[in-house]
Order: C-alpha cells, then sequence, then structure tokens
C-alpha cells in the first residue's frame, strides 16, 4: 500500500516543522493516550491549564463535528473529564464500532464564521487538484459543488497570482494576500514531503493569522526512503474499528525485512474462516467469493504473501496465522483456505514447506479445533508442493484437500462452505517443469479453432489514436539487471514458440565491467552481452526496442529516466514495487510525451504466445506449455495483477483455442500505461476476436472503458468482471495487495464498476467463480457465428530441463563433489553441525561451545568446555623467539598481508615445533594400553632411543614448576569424571624427574594426555570415536588454533609498531666455507 492516513497530530507536526515561518500560526497541540499522565502533560504544555481548549479523538475518525465527537471552549478540567468518559469506550462511526484510545487537545481559537474557509489538495493520474471554498467548517455540504479548483500538472507550481485569480476570488485584503501565500506554500510542502491528499477544515483566516484547526492527510508510505530525515517516525494507525494487533505488527516487521510481500489484517478474530493466500489479486478475489458464499461474517482475515518468500518466511507467516486461529475453538470447526493462483517465479514446494513446519507444530491445536484445510495452488515446482501437502494432511490426522492448475482457482472456497461436492485427487498433468514429459505430445494433439478474418465479426471503428502493437515475432529487449532466470526462461519461451533468434539482445548492470553472460538456446549454449553502461549497450543493439528494468524500487526511477533518453526505445516494463507516486507520475508524463509505452510499475510484465514475454510472466515452461502459450489464440485480456494474469492464461486456455497477447498493467495507483491502452490495441488488432478485462476495487479507469462501449468505441464482445466486491461487506476500510486497491468513493467499489460495465454492454458474471464460464459462453458464441474456425494443433518444440531444475523436482540423480556434516548455510539460517547459530549465540555456547559443535558435531558437557578454551588460552603464544612466531614477524616485515604472514608461521608446526600434543596423547595412550608400567614404559622408549613427547622443559622443573600445567592439571583433576591417563602420565613424571627434575610434564603433555581422557571418558564419545580423533590430528589442532591468536598477534604489532624491513645480522651467522676454494 502507498497512501497511507496519518493522524492529525503527525500531520501537524510536519507542518509546523517545514511550513515556512510566517506562512500560519504554529499547530500547538497535546496528545493524549491511555498511558498519559495528565500531570507530565501540563507540565510539558503549560498553555493547558491557562487557555481555552478543544479536545477531539485522533484516529482516523471523519465528520468528528457531526458525530458530537468534539469539545469546544472548555477547560483542563472540562477536556480531562471528557476524555476519561470515552477513553476506552465503543464509539460506533458508520458500520464500524471502535474504542477511543487517541486524543489531541488543542487552544481553543475565538473566530467569527466567516473567517473559516476550507483547503483541500489531492493527487490524481495526471496531477494535482487544489480545492478552496471561503465556507469552511462543520456544515461545508458539498464541497465539490461550492469549491473553486486549481488544477495543476506534474512538476507545475502555482504561483500565488494563479491561486489569488482562481480559488481566492471571494477574499479581500490582507486576508486574501495571507491565504495566498500560505496556500503556496503548502502544496510545496504537499510536493515535497511527497502526500497524497491533505485536507484542512477549517482553516481560519483572520487578519492577523492563519489557523490550521481540523487536518486530515495521507502519505505516500513508499516515499520513505526519499523522506525518513524529513518525516521522523511516523506511525500509520488502523482504520477506525480494527485494532493493530501485535501480530499484525509482527508480519509489516517481516513485510519490511524482505523482498517478498507479507500482508496480514485481522477482520475478526473469532471467526471461522481464515484464509493464506499467494498473491495481492488471488487474496482479494478469495475474500471475494467468501463473502459471496455468505461467509463475510465469518471471514476472519485479509492477507497475502507473495513475490517468492523463502521457506522460514514462510513458515513465520504461517505460524501467526495458526496462533490466531486456535485461540478459540468453533462448535462447527474452522477452515484454512490455503490458496493462490499459479505462479510466475516462486517456488510452491519451498514455501509449502514451511507451511508444512508451521502445520506439524500445532498439530495438537489443529485436532483439537477440528480444522480443515482447503489447498489450490500451482506454479514452478507445485507438484512437489501439492505433494507434500497431502502427506502432511495423513500425517497429522487432519482433513487436507489438495487440487492444482486443473482446479478453478476460487473452487476450493464453495467446497469448504459445502457449496459443491469435494471430488476425487485430480489426475497428473502430462508435463513438468520445463518440458513434455514421454508421450505429452500425443495429448496436444487436438483441434484448435481458426480465425477468420474482421469481415466475419463486428465491424470495428477506425481511430486517430495510435493503437500500435507492442510486441512481434522480431521483438529484441534489453534487460536492466543481473535477471538470470528471468532472462533463460525468455529464451526458453523464445525456442518453444519457434523464434528464429533469441528475445534478449543485452543485459544492462552497472555494478559489474563489461562481460558476457551463458545462457541455453534449446541445447546449445550462448553468450549475451552484459553492459555496465546503458549507453554502450543502446549503441550496439539499435535493435532493441524494449527495455525489462528489474531495477529495485530505490533505483529503478533513474534508470528508466535514463532510458526515455534513448528513442529506439518504444516500450519499458518496470517490474519494481513501492516506487513513490510521484516518481511514477514523472514517468508517465514524461513517456507519453516521447510516445512511450510504460508496463508497471509493480507488474510482472505482459506476453504475446508465439512471440515475446516479458521475463517471468507465464510462469515455467509446465504452465506455458499447459496454457498453450506457444502460439497465439483469439482471446486478448489486461489485468492490473500479475498473479491473477497465470491464473487469466489458464483459464482462457482451457475455455477458449487460447491467448493472443495479456497484459498485467500492475497494481499501482498510477500504472504507465491503462487498461484502456491495451483494450485499443487488441481492439484494433484483427487477429484479436474478444477481450477479457480483470479490473479491481480503487480508481476509475475502468469507467473509460465503459464510455467506449457506450460510444460503440469498443464493438468486439468483452468479458469483464472487477475484483473486490468485498470491500464493502466490510465493517472498516480494508487496504487490499495492491497500493491501488482501495475505494476512497462508491464510484470505485467494485460492485459500481461490475454494474457499469454491464450496463453499458460488457458481459458480466456474476461473481469471479463464473468468470471462466462467461469466457466460454462469449467463445463458443464465436464459434457458432464462424468467427472463428477450427484448425489442426501442432506440438512445440522440447525444451531441455535445466539440470538444477531436474533435480529439485527429483527426477533426477548426482553423486556429490564433496561431503560435508558440520554445518549447512542453505536455508534461512547457518546451522552448526544442527544447531541454528541464533542459539548458539542466544545459550551462550562460547568458543568452547563452538569447538564441540564443528570438531564434534555434539554438545559437550560444560567441562569439556573449558577444557578446550584452557587450551586455547595456554596455546595462544610462547614469545618472539620460536619458530612460527619468528617467521611471522620476519614476513609481515617483508609487507606481507595478514594471511600470507600466519600462513608462513603456521607452515613451521610440525613433529619438532607444536606436534608433541598429537605425539604425547599416542605414546602414553599406546603404553597404558598395553599394559606398561610406569618403569616399564620409560625403559622401552630409552632402549628404542626415543624422547617420550609432552616430558621436558628447558627452562622449568620440579623446583620451578609450570604454573600453566598446574592450572590445568587441577581443573581436569577436579571436573573430569576419571583421569587414568593423566595419573598413568604424573606416574612416569616421578620416574624421569628422578633423573633430572626438569624432565616435567610439560604444557603439551598434560593438554595431550588429558584430552585423550576427556574422549574416552566423558560419555560423549564411543572408544572407536575417541581413537579415531586422537589419530586424526584433532589434539594438534587445538595448538594450530590457539598459536594462530599469537601469530596473529604478533603481525599486529610489528605493523603497530612500524618496523621496516628484516636482515638477520651478520655476526649471528657462523660462515663455513669450502677450504678447497679459499684459495
Amino acid at each position: 500500500m502507498s497512501a497511507k492516513a496519518i493522524r492529525e497530530a503527525t500531520g501537524k507536526t510536519l507542518l509546523n516543522n517545514h511550513l515556512p515561518s510566517g506562512a500560519s500560526a504554529t499547530c500547538r497541540f497535546a496528545s493524549v493516550t491511555e498511558d498519559t499522565k495528565w500531570s507530565d502533560l501540563v507540565q510539558q504544555h503549560p498553555w493547558l491549564s491557562t487557555e481555552k481548549l478543544v479536545v477531539k479523538p485522533d484516529q482516523l475518525i471523519k465528520r468528528r463535528g457531526k458525530l458530537g465527537l468534539i469539545k469546544v471552549g472548555t477547560d483542563l478540567a472540562g477536556v480531562q473529564s471528557w476524555v476519561d468518559e470515552r477513553m476506552n469506550k465503543d464509539q460506533q462511526v458508520g458500520k464500524a464500532v471502535g474504542k477511543l484510545r487517541n486524543f489531541i487537545i488543542e487552544p481553543f481559537v475565538p473566530h467569527d464564521q466567516d473567517a473559516e474557509a476550507y483547503v483541500c489538495i489531492y493527487s490524481h493520474r495526471h496531477g494535482d487538484t487544489l480545492l478552496f471554498t471561503h465556507e469552511g467548517g462543520v456544515d461545508i455540504g458539498d464541497v465539490d459543488a461550492k469549491a473553486l479548483k486549481l488544477e495543476l500538472g506534474i512538476d507545475e507550481r502555482p504561483t500565488e497570482a494563479q491561486i489569488k485569480d482562481t480559488l481566492l476570488v471571494h477574499l479581500k485584503g490582507s486576508r486574501k494576500e495571507k491565504a495566498a501565500v500560505f496556500i503556496k506554500a503548502l502544496y510545496n510542502l504537499y510536493v515535497d514531503l511527497y502526500f497524497t491528499y491533505l485536507e484542512i477544515n477549517p482553516l481560519v483566516i483572520t487578519d492577523n493569522d492563519i489557523y490550521i484547526l481540523d487536518l486530515a492527510a495521507k502519505l505516500d508510505a513508499t516515499a520513505e526512503f526519499l523522506c525518513k530525515a524529513k518525516w521522523g517516525d511516523i506511525n500509520y494507525p488502523p482504520p477506525f474499528g480494527r485494532d493493530a494487533l501485535p501480530e499484525e505488527a509482527f508480519i509489516a516487521d517481516l513485510d519490511s525485512k524482505s523482498g517478498a510481500s507479507l500482508k496480514l489484517t485481522i477482520l475478526n478474530e473469532k471467526g471461522r474462516i481464515w484464509t493464506m493466500v499467494a498473491g495481492g489479486g488471488a487474496s482479494v478475489i478469495y475474500s471475494d467469493t467468501i463473502c459471496e458464499l455468505g461467509g463475510a461474517s465469518e471471514l476472519a482475515n485479509y492477507g497475502e504473501y507473495s513475490g517468492a518468500p523463502s521457506e522460514q518466511q514462510t513458515y513465520e507467516y504461517a505460524k501467526t496465522i495458526l496462533t490466531l486461529m486456535t485461540k478459540e475453538k468453533h462448535p462447527d470447526g474452522k477452515i484454512l483456505i490455503v490458496g493462490g493462483g499459479i505462479a510466475n517465479f516462486t517456488n510452491v514446494a519451498a514455501t509449502f514447506k514451511g507451511i508444512v513446519r508451521a502445520l506439524q507444530e500445532y498439530q495438537t491445536k489443529l485436532i483439537e479445533g477440528k480444522i480443515s484445510i482447503y489447498v489450490r495452488r500451482a506454479g514452478p515446482n507445485y507438484q512437489e508442493g501439492l505433494r507434500v501437502m497431502r502427506e502432511v494432511g495423513k500425517t497429522l490426522g487432519i482433513p487436507v484437500f489438495v487440487f492444482g492448475n486443473e482446479t478453478h482457482m476460487t473452487a476450493i472456497v464453495s467446497m469448504a462452505l459445502g457449496k459443491r461436492p469435494i471430488p476425487k485427487e485430480p489426475t497428473a498433468e502430462s508435463h513438468t517443469a520445463n518440458f513434455l514429459l514421454p508421450g505429452g505430445q500425443n495429448t496436444a494433439q487436438s483441434p484448435r479453432p481458426e480465425r477468420k478474418s474482421e469481415s466475419s465479426g463486428p465491424t470495428v471503428t477506425p481511430v486517430a489514436k495510435d493503437t500500435k502493437q507492442l510486441f512481434h515475432k522480431n521483438t529484441k529487449a534489453i534487460i536492466w539487471g543481473m535477471q538470470t532466470r528471468a532472462v533463460q526462461g525468455m529464451l526458453d519461451f523464445d525456442f518453444v514458440c519457434s523464434r528464429a533468434e533469441p528475445s534478449v539482445a543485452a543485459m544492462v548492470y552497472p555494478f559489474t565491467g563489461d562481460h558476457k553472460q551463458k545462457f541455453y538456446w534449446g541445447h546449445k549454449e550462448i553468450l549475451v552481452p552484459v553492459y555496465k553502461s546503458m549507453a554502450d549497450a543502446m549503441k550496439k543493439h539499435p535493435e532493441t526496442d524494449v527495455l525489462i528494468n528489474f531495477a529495485s524500487l530505490r533505483s529503478a526511477y533513474d534508470s528508466t529516466i535514463e532510458t526515455l533518453g534513448f528513442p529506439q526505445i518504444r516500450t519499458i516494463a518496470i517490474i519494481a514495487e513501492g516506487i513513490p507516486e510521484n516518481m511514477t507520475r514523472i514517468l508517465i508524463k514524461k513517456a507519453t510525451e516521447l510516445g512511450v509505452s510504460i508496463i508497471g510499475p509493480a507488474t510482472v510484465g505482459g506476453i504475446k504466445p508465439g512471440c515475446f514475454k516479458i521475463g517471468n510472466t507465464g510462469g515455467m515452461m509446465d504452465n506455458i506449455l499447459h496454457s498453450k502459450l506457444y502460439r497465439p489464440g483469439s482471446v486478448a485480456y489486461v489485468s492490473r495483477s500479475g498473479g491473477m494474469s497465470n491464473e487469466l492464461n489458464n483459464l482462457i486456455s482451457h475455455n477458449t483455442d487460447g491467448v493472443y497477447e495479456g497484459v498485467a498493467i500492475g497494481g499501482d495507483r498510477y500504472p504507465g500505461t491503462t487498461f484502456m491502452d491495451h483494450l485499443l490495441r487488441y481492439h484494433d488488432n484483427p487477429e484479436v476476436k474478444m477481450l477479457v478485462l480483470l479490473g479491481e476495487v480503487g480508481g476509475v479507469e475502468e469507467y473509460e472503458v465503459v464510455e467506449a462501449l457506450k460510444t460503440k468505441r469498443i464493438v468486439k464482445p468483452i468479458v469483464a468482471w472487477c475484483i473486490g466486491t468485498c470491500a464493502g461487506m466490510f465493517s472498516s476500510e480494508v487496504q487490499f495487495g495492491h497500493a491501488g486497491a482501495c475505494a476512497n468513493a462508491e464510484r470505485e467499489t467494485a460492485v459500481s464498476k461490475n454494474k457499469a460495465l454491464s450496463q453499458a454492454g460488457a458481459h458480466v458474471p456474476s461473481s469471479f467463480d463464473e468468470l471462466g464460464e462467461e469466457v466460454k459462453k462469449v467463445y463458443q458464441k464465436l464459434l457458432q457465428e464462424g468467427v472463428i474456425v477450427p484448425k489442426e494443433e501442432v506440438p512445440p518444440p522440447t525444451v531441455p530441463m535445466d539440470f538444477s531444475w531436474a533435480r529439485e523436482l527429483g527426477l533426477i540423480r548426482k553423486p556429490a563433489s564433496f561431503m560435508t556434516s558440520i554445518s549447512d548455510e542453505r536455508g534461512q539460517e547457518l546451522l552448526y553441525a544442527g544447531m541454528p547459530i541464533s542459539a548458539v549465540l542466544e545459550q551462550g555456547l562460547g568458543i568452547g561451545g563452538t569447538l564441540s559443535l564443528l570438531w564434534f558435531q555434539r554438545r559437550l558437557p560444560p567441562y569439556a568446555t573449558t577444557f578446550l578454551e584452557m587450551c586455547l588460552m595456554v596455546t595462544a603464544d610462547h614469545g618472539p623467539a620460536v619458530s612460527g612466531a619468528h617467521n611471522t614477524i620476519v614476513c609481515t616485515r617483508a609487507g606481507k598481508d595478514l594471511v600470507s604472514s600466519l600462513v608462513s608461521g603456521l607452515l613451521t608446526i610440525g613433529d619438532r615445533f607444536g606436534g608433541a600434543l598429537d605425539g604425547a596423547a599416542r605414546q602414553f595412550s599406546e603404553a597404558f594400553d598395553k599394559g606398561l608400567l610406569p618403569m616399564e614404559f620409560v625403559n622401552d622408549m630409552r632402549k628404542k632411543g626415543q624422547l617420550i613427547m609432552g616430558i621436558g622443559h628447558r627452562v622449568k622443573s620440579l623446583n620451578n614448576p609450570d604454573k600453566r600445567v598446574e592450572i590445568i592439571k587441577n581443573f581436569v583433576k577436579k571436573d573430569f569424571p576419571t583421569t587414568p591417563l593423566l595419573d598413568y602420565a604424573l606416574e612416569v613424571e616421578k620416574i624421569t624427574t628422578s633423573k633430572k627434575p626438569n624432565l616435567i610434564l610439560n604444557v603439551d603433555g598434560v593438554i595431550g594426555v588429558a584430552f585423550v581422557d576427556l574422549l574416552r571418558n566423558s560419555g560423549s564419545f564411543t572408544r572407536e570415536e575417541a581413537e579415531e580423533y586422537i589419530n586424526i590430528g584433532t589434539i594438534n589442532g587445538l595448538f594450530v588454533l590457539g598459536r594462530s591468536m599469537g601469530f596473529i598477534g604478533h603481525y599486529l604489532d610489528q605493523k603497530r609498531l612500524k618496523q621496516g624491513l628484516y636482515r638477520h645480522p651478520w655476526d649471528d651467522i657462523s660462515y663455513v666455507m669450502p677450504e678447497h676454494y679459499s684459495s
């Protein structure tokens, strides 16, 4: 949603902060909520206790004066009493009933009635309208009839003279001057702060000043990235009659952090019918159907998830729905509708797996609540998604009814409400993913109608307006953005349509240098050039006339403006959702001046079967084959919704000879091209025999179609339906999934539009459920009249399936290049040995606990992880003189980087430096396991002429013990369950120190034997696992990891000390030359 209403207090704060000084009196006000302390409020606003006051609710309630919700001319005690009487009390406003919780208090401004005026600014497709009347206040009456009007074009700013001459004709003298200055400043603020609506009534204009009394306003919420510094933190309250629930706030937060679209509005917490629908358009249609079948009073929520949410995001969304749904039981049980159209690019199986996780988590509550689930979905990998949903129903023991694109989209609603029988499980389609299955082409050999010449149909009135065709068999496009999946989909579509050449000529991506990207053209590989500069792409590919813009909402405007500078481009598709409306209107204006057609923003694009498709339109190859989009039919459609365009492809292909062309103009309030732009193109094309329009609640573009039908500009048969008929059945305003799907007047409702279209001669079904039948009826009539004659179907070429997608579908298997069992980064969250990284941090596992997961694939007891950390601390460094540290220092002083310097030190670790840990563990454990007495072990090593690893120290001795050894030894003896090998090593130490006092058990030795005790006796490992960890070098890993910290310390130390290149002194080198060369 773009235009969002704000509180009066928020609006006045923005005016105070951004109107120029002197334009009007500062708005003084104080906001009151249920948590407000009156004493604190008076301290912040001293005028509350000294002036007469006005108080009213600040909760988006219209006509508060008429409803008796304003108290005027009272004192602080009167205000407090008035607020206390109403705080948290139910109030009816129209059909809505809600609790009053927010109030605004202002100083009372004494004035005469004739000082009250009215001013309003609102935006529309072609500009902004300023309304003004010198008679304002509660009894203003019909504003449209009374107000003077000033129309401003896009990017046009009014002058004071314009304002005076057009709007202020009834004002005189200084009041007129002040009003002109104020209205000019107000409009500048309106544009600069991205307001979409601003109304002040009354506006009090005196000879001395201007006072803003009551204010209502809406902001373009999508402009936050531009206006955050000016706006500050904006809180958008819910419509009156509907409280903002924490679950709604959670989903809104989830949505703000996601590239997908996640929406949730709670209509009735106690409702029996809950929905979880994929797609903005589909979500409206499901709500319509539920209401039309009598379920309006039981509909619990409105919401949607779309734009390829991840499995984790879908899990969180589903979990939120199930939490709300299972709070209370219903005697008749509850219904969950998991619906959606045919996805264009969302992986259905991935999103369904998120839903399944949530269902499994709520199994007990679902059974107790007698909840039935009805599923209908299609799109990429939908077969796997439906299979998973069927299986979970059997596993959980709850009724789950699952359907794909063989079933009409909303049929599951009538099944759920008992209006139609539930059929048996449908048969699988003969194709999947990117290609026809073996034998599948045989089923495609059905006759297809042939279109006759236009003389067979209605006479088309020629017009002067250019109704050019946008796409043809040789259309070439440039893609803005590194959208490799979308490009490959376009090339596969080109191939299956038997195009001679690919439709993608080049790609533009400013964040990399010029290069070539590899794609498939049927069975062979081709290279598509990628340019850093759009100018280079245009210059080298003059044959292109379409640009498909995948830029983000922040950069889509700039990249489109740049595109409009190249005359060769005649069509631009803008995919991004959330472009600020002021920017979109500028794009529309410039494109119109240049004769460029814009499809979008907020669209998936469009498709012309047999010729060209935009990006992800039409979905994957299984849907293209299923809906026969590889060749043209006779029906052309236009829709707002991208998801519903795929549903229309399916519906039209099932009930007619197929689609000739289809465009989704986009869900924003101001799409680049309108319904009429495309309907006229279709109408004037002799290949198109009938039209289909899928409009929606909000806006008035459908009335252009009504007028065209009345004037006979459109004479071809048109089937039309506007979604959003449920809007009038809700007690409070609901903003549907698309930014433009909200009626601001009766004329903008779907019901009014459908009625007008029907009266004008369009074929309007009774509901969306009947849309397919209506299309079929009109088409069959064209067949009977001979406008269309059957024609033989020609099977399309087979497109090879991508390896990655075949693997996703489970059709193939391939041995992995290597295996891993310690971590997994593929999901929503990084896993360490199956444990989410968030849990590692939240549970405070520390370094030792992290090592236990990554090295041993299990959580070790706390004493074990503490021991690991102690080992790292004592092995971290042993001064700069040891070989590893020395190498690191020399390498650092030679100017090498951190990694090179660290590696030079690590490479010295081996049998002579650092290898004693493994050696000590191995020698002591072997002797112990053989049953050798400590004396026998010492004697045996002497006979072999081998040193005992872990015994001996150059400095430390019995008389000067190593504190590190003492600390570790005492900890191990105290906290380990048992220490047989350590005890054995200490007995060996008694023997060796009796010969020489420095032959003590050193740090390497105590760590090595203690580690073996840990592996063998902690209960966390089998004996075989313990031996394996000893043999594969795990103990030495502690030395490598610990000493790396010290080496890095030496590197940083040398850099900090700014030490130069090291050269070893001559006097520390013994030069020994061969004597026979000395002469």
